[in-house]
């Protein structure tokens, strides 16, 4: 993306879907895939199929990441984006991975856990800023690319703003002014199929 510039991106998880269907929404335009296991998206990105009928499919990583696996997680085939990094070591082991391989730093999102509920991921929003700094400290290999949060369910968004996609947007902006930076230098991955439009409108919430 270009530096301060307003886009979308559409990934179409694929989670459960044979490498059929990844082919058959290639073959229309989708480019931009996300599975949230590890060895799916390890196997699915070496299959010969998708191998040679998508070569310029871009998978992105959407799940828990043990620490066991991201061996692994760094030797998925174009492999475009790790979306929930919440820990610095896992960060560090993966920057040290992904160097062996690739000369390009590879993309990545913090994971930001906006609804503060036990069982999700990411670190606390007060935490952004100090994050990454230390991934930019300790991890040459690795490009924040911007910040992701997954929305408690069941908000009605005809009441108001989502108020997990209000918090991340904050956190973009904090985490911009400190850097001196648009808040576009940031991408934010936030929405899923029911609620994604409301997601894109939040991008550009007023604060």
């Amino acid at each position: 993306s270009t530096s301060g510039q307003k886009f979308c991106r559409l990934v179409a998880v694929s989670k459960e879907k044979p490498v059929q269907s990844i082919i058959e929404a290639y073959n229309i335009g989708q480019r931009h895939f996300g599975e949230n296991k590890i060895v799916h998206l390890y196997d699915k990105s070496h299959s010969p199929e998708v191998v040679k009928c998508c070569p310029d499919i871009r998978w992105h990583f959407i799940g828990r990441i043990q620490t066991n696996k991201i061996k692994r997680l760094a030797g998925v085939n174009n492999l475009f984006m790790v979306e929930t990094l919440d820990s610095i070591s896992h960060a560090e082991i993966l920057d040290s991975l992904w160097a062996l391989n690739h000369q390009m730093p590879l993309k990545i999102m913090i994971q930001v856990n906006t609804s503060g509920e036990l069982q999700k991921g990411g670190i606390k929003p007060s935490e952004v800023i100090d994050f990454y700094s230390q991934i930019k400290a300790k991890c040459s290999n690795l490009e924040v690319a911007g910040l992701m949060c997954i929305g408690q369910e069941g908000v009605d968004i005809n009441s108001g703003p989502n108020p997990d996609f209000v918090k991340l947007v904050q956190c973009r902006e904090k985490l911009a002014s400190h850097l001196g930076k648009s808040p576009f230098d940031f991408e934010l991955s936030m929405g899923m199929s029911h609620d994604f439009e409301h997601a894109v409108s939040i991008q550009y919430y007023k604060l």
